[in-house]
């Protein structure tokens, strides 16, 4: 597949000829590396996502700082309860576990009972129970959540805490989390190696995917929680009022979440995890797709409530110094989880224990963590950290083939589980505009928007101006205006998806427009040419592509596509009021057609759009198992079920489209005229250029 640089060059060519290069002198950079106050421009788009994220987290903090009786807290309870159903999406009814196991490991102390189950159909998930030896009848168990290492619980840190609890008399139940383990997604069934990276990277591509057709992948590693439970229950070796869930890292991620959904689960330790939003975003940012929750900081949820739902249930914070999830933010949990067991009189069930480490395990949080289960779980084993011989690979195989996907020939991915739920949305939904801004979290401007002038330079028939406008968070973005000597009256918003002067050159689409006296500006907006290139990357960076970002907008409830609509509108309003342009039309190349359509949708004094090698459809991107990590940036999550591109651009149908690119789009936009589409590489092409539409 080519690169959509490379598809853009060979558009223009195709629409316009040869495009020269920009000439020497010109530099059509606005942003200048001494001008302190601009060049964290590439920052921007973080930083505005994270003030608006405090805003609604001081709106929590106030409503938690009123709470003030039992009677508060539980109506507290009742509010996480049902939001935690809501941003997760819709969790599956439970259907038969068909639980097989492949094979038993006798280790002399203890047996392995490797088991794969289907916590959905065709869901396949490894896992293995460890059963000590001479139980005297069922016996307290501890569900154990790995965290992001890809062999998954076969990781010798994880195998040694594993070990150590059913050497103390702990049955102890352990499953490969989805994309980890023996299930991964995306590998070489050849050499059983990942294909895209490690388990963030397995967890966020189709993560976000869910996330736009209105899943959430944390749901479904919930329900695998929830099904372990299910199974457990069915073992005589389990004692059913003594279950216990820990996990460090990613899998203090999952035993908090689970643990938060399952009542069943009486005492829960997650490790390494627990911090608070506001200190999150302020150091390392949001994590990969597993740990976000649909809409969920805008929905009033932080880290303290999966805690605060359990009371007087037992919790133990693990934590440590310098962790990646900062200690400051754990203590403030901490802090505001005592309440509520306070309010219960249940002080002794609320713990929290720190050492001094980065992100890793101690002895002392060990210990602490053995001896908090002893105590909850009505058990007698050591509390002493014991020496283990590591499990061999070999040992530790659950499935025929090392992989589920290769070893039963029905087995579904979260692909596929998501391209299910999009079967059973409706496709003839009706367009809501109200709910497209809702979803979008675009916001019209409340004013015309400050600009001012850096330089220009002057080609012949016109001049470039470089400006800088402020944009929706106070942030400066900027733009290139191309002003002619001889106007028409008709302005041209270029947006592209990778360089605002991309398309600049002498004798290049922009110089041909400008040459007829149309006025063209090219912003760069947020996420951007000289506003990209972040310097927060996340653990979900795809070629350059940060899904965390994505993730970021999401949960204050806004979208990167709506901010830059809302940027838009403030760009046709200064060709409206400062310019004076009778008529402004837009342009959106691949991707930023996304931006457009929402920005036109939203916005009617654009009188005319044109779009070059279109983003089709969002559901386009859910469909298909290898699509572009560049599309991700450009959708809006939960979309799909309220409206799609194709509305969007039905929706605008009187005012008369125009799209440049493959014939098959006459498929992909069937409101349009045929003639409406103009195939670049047919006969035709060469008789249809920009220049014509804007003389319409």
């Amino acid at each position: 597949m080519p690169s959509f640089t490379h598809k853009s060059f060979l558009i223009s060519i195709l629409l316009f000829g040869m495009v020269l290069p920009l000439s020497a002198q010109e530099d059509l950079k606005v942003i200048q590396s001494h001008w302190v106050n601009y060049t964290d421009g590439h920052n921007a788009l973080y930083k505005h996502l994270s003030q608006q994220a405090m805003t609604l987290l001081d709106e929590r903090e106030e409503k938690i700082n009123a709470i003030n009786s039992l009677q508060g807290w539980k109506e507290r309870q009742a509010f996480i309860k049902t939001t935690l159903n809501e941003v997760l999406g819709p969790f599956p009814e439970k259907t038969p576990l068909q639980p097989e196991i492949t094979r038993k490991v006798d280790k002399g102390e203890f047996t392995m009972e490797h088991i794969v189950l289907q916590s959905q159909p065709g869901f396949y998930m490894s896992s293995t129970l460890f059963i000590p030896k001479n139980l005297d009848g069922p016996a307290p168990t501890i569900i154990y959540c790995s965290g992001h290492a890809l062999e998954a619980y076969r990781s010798f840190t994880y195998q040694h805490v594993i070990l150590n609890l059913v050497k103390k008399g702990y049955v102890v139940f352990a499953f490969d989390p989805v994309g980890q383990g023996e299930r991964l997604e995306y590998y070489d069934p050849e050499t059983l190696k990942p294909t895209i990276g490690g388990p963030t990277k397995q967890h966020s591509y189709p993560g976000a995917q869910g996330f736009i057709v209105g899943s959430t992948q944390a749901m479904h590693m919930i329900w695998d929680g929830v099904r372990a439970v299910d199974y457990l229950l069915t073992r005589k070796e389990v004692d059913p009022d003594r279950i216990g869930i820990t996990g460090r890292s990613g899998g203090g991620t999952q035993s908090s979440y689970i643990a938060a959904v399952d009542e069943r689960i009486y005492a829960a330790a997650p490790e390494n995890y627990i911090t608070n939003f506001r200190r999150l975003m302020l150091t390392h940012g949001p994590q990969d797709a597993e740990q976000n929750f649909m809409r969920g900081i805008k929905k009033g949820l932080d880290h303290p409530d999966l805690l605060l739902v359990r009371a007087p249930k037992p919790n133990m914070m693990i934590t440590t110094s310098r962790d990646i999830f900062n200690i400051q933010g754990a203590r403030e949990t901490a802090s505001e989880v005592q309440g509520v067991y306070q309010a219960y009189s249940a002080e002794n069930n609320f713990l929290m224990v720190e050492d001094d480490m980065g992100h890793g395990s101690t002895l002392k949080n060990r210990e602490a963590m053995y001896a908090f289960f002893n105590t909850h779980l009505s058990h007698k084993g050591t509390v002493k950290d014991q020496d283990i011989d590591t499990l061999s690979k070999e040992d530790l195989q659950v499935t025929a083939k090392g992989q589920v996907l290769s070893s039963y020939t029905d087995a579904k991915r979260i692909f596929d589980l998501n391209k299910e739920r999009l079967e059973h949305l409706d496709p003839q939904m009706e367009l809501d505009l109200a709910k497209v801004k809702e979803l979008a979290g675009y916001r019209a401007p409340e004013k015309e928007a400050e600009t001012f002038l850096v330089g220009w330079h002057q080609r012949d028939g016109y001049v470039i101006e470089k400006h800088l406008m402020q944009g929706e968070g106070g942030y400066w973005f900027p733009f290139l205006l191309f002003r002619p000597e001889q106007k028409s009256g008709k302005a041209l918003l270029y947006l592209d998806p990778e360089d605002k002067a991309l398309d600049a050159g002498v004798e290049g689409p922009m110089d041909q427009l400008v040459k007829e006296g149309h006025m063209v500006l090219a912003p760069d907006l947020l996420n951007i040419g000289e506003m990209g290139k972040s310097d927060f990357k996340g653990d979900a960076n795809f070629e350059g592509f940060s899904y965390n970002l994505w993730f970021g907008a999401m949960l204050i409830g806004r979208s990167i596509v709506g901010i830059q609509a809302g940027d838009v509108s403030r760009l046709v309003d200064n060709l409206h009021h400062k310019e004076k342009m009778e008529m402004v039309a837009g342009l959106g190349k691949g991707q930023m057609s996304s931006v457009l359509l929402h920005a036109a949708n939203f916005d009617k004094r654009i009188k005319k759009v044109a779009f070059v090698a279109p983003m089709t459809s969002f559901k386009s991107v859910v469909e298909d198992f290898n699509y572009s990590p560049m599309d991700v940036s450009f959708t809006v999550a939960g979309s799909l079920g309220n409206y799609d591109l194709p509305q969007l651009m039905e929706n605008l149908k009187e005012r008369n489209p125009l799209v440049f690119g493959e014939g098959s789009l006459v498929k992909e936009f069937p409101s349009l005229e045929p003639e409406r589409i103009k195939a670049t590489g047919s006969e035709e092409a060469a008789d249809v250029s920009l220049l014509e539409w804007m003389r319409e």
